[in-house]
């Protein structure tokens, strides 16, 4: 993590009690239910904790929302126009204009974003690109001592 901040990068958390991501593990966990999950790691954590929630729909994103998630991951989603149409609707649907009320929530795309196709996600109102592609699957430099005998 710390050569991915000298790099520039953000890592994703700096350890486990600084954000609480909410994984379909932890959903099944709560019966299936977001709303819940969401609650009781508000519960868990307090108020200082931001609580993310990974999401494999729209639907399930606009659960997690006015459950009171902080941040949704729209996790493995057709990249362009499509992805567009998903942020925009969501972005609207809690502006403050509609019946929903006005939420504040950071959209956050992953899933198979690499260097190659980057841009493709990179749509007005996604608020984070995440990518393990900077640290996953890159060969390391071998740094090893060894002791001549």
């Amino acid at each position: 993590k710390y050569a991915l901040a000298i790099g520039g990068a953000d890592p994703h958390r700096h350890s486990l009690s600084t954000m609480t991501m909410l994984k379909d593990n932890h959903i099944w966990a709560c019966g299936g239910n977001i709303t819940r999950a969401v609650h009781t790691a508000k519960a868990a954590g307090g108020f200082s904790v931001k609580i993310e929630v990974e999401c494999q729909s729209e639907a399930e994103a606009a659960e997690a929302v006015k459950a009171g998630a902080d941040v949704v991951m729209l996790d493995n989603f057709a990249q362009g126009e499509e992805l567009q149409d998903v942020v925009r609707r969501l972005k609207g649907r809690f502006d403050g204009r509609g019946d929903e009320g006005r939420r504040e929530f950071l959209i956050e795309v992953s899933g198979g974003l690499d260097e190659g196709n980057l841009r493709g996600y990179a749509v007005e109102g996604v608020d984070v690109l995440s990518t393990s592609s900077i640290h996953q699957g890159v060969k390391h430099v071998d740094f090893s001592l060894k002791v001549v005998h």
